[in-house]
């Protein structure tokens, strides 16, 4: 994947999740500065979800652990566990706030 194409589908990807967060409602606040996405809860727990542009990859930063997602055969998946980013940060905000994030 070449730069440009790796930034449209991480832009596309940040994208997707803000309105997934605005749609969920609850006590989910969600900020974007640039390549970073701040989710946090009212517990004062936060995910962090970053364009990592050297790596072509997105990051994902909870209490949980770090998480890392290159794309792969059409989605954003773990080269450690073999997650998809999605279905993480679903689980993620639902340990954080109870509320169930649908994209």
């Amino acid at each position: 994947m070449n730069e440009n194409e790796f930034n449209q589908q991480a832009d596309s990807a940040l994208a997707r999740i803000e309105t997934a967060l605005d749609n969920c409602g609850g006590d989910v606040e969600c900020n974007r500065s640039g390549n970073v996405l701040e989710i946090e809860f009212d517990n004062g727990q936060k995910i962090i979800v970053n364009r990592h542009d050297a790596n072509h990859e997105i990051w994902v930063a909870a209490i949980s652990g770090g998480f890392h997602y290159a794309w792969q055969n059409g989605a954003w998946r773990s080269r450690r566990d073999g997650s998809e980013l999605f279905g993480k940060l679903v689980e993620l905000v639902r340990s954080g706030s109870g509320e169930t994030l649908t994209f």
